[in-house]
């Protein structure tokens, strides 16, 4: 689904406009992402938990020459799940 057809389906199930849903989604994904940066957790109970980790610095490979190139640590976001949104996916 791409952020079009979630702002159509958003906006038809909640009975706003396409453009308030839009700059709605827009403003929750921006907090996400502002709260991430700050390094805080972000738990939706029944969706999941949004946060940041650590990742090691590591050696790589170069897809075109096959050299080895190094890969700086860096801090990426990561989303666990939550019970209700598993059960969702599975079907229960």
């Amino acid at each position: 689904m791409k952020k079009s057809e979630l702002v159509t389906l958003v906006a038809e199930q909640v009975g706003l406009s396409k453009k308030d849903t839009e700059k709605t989604i827009d403003t929750v994904f921006a907090a996400i992402g502002d709260a991430l940066a700050q390094g805080d957790k972000i738990q939706l109970s029944g969706f999941g938990t949004f946060e940041t980790r650590p990742r090691a610095a590591r050696t790589g490979h170069d897809p075109r020459t096959g050299d080895p190139i190094e890969i700086a640590a860096a801090i990426v976001p990561a989303f666990k799940p939550g019970k209700a949104l598993k059960d969702k996916v599975d079907g229960k």
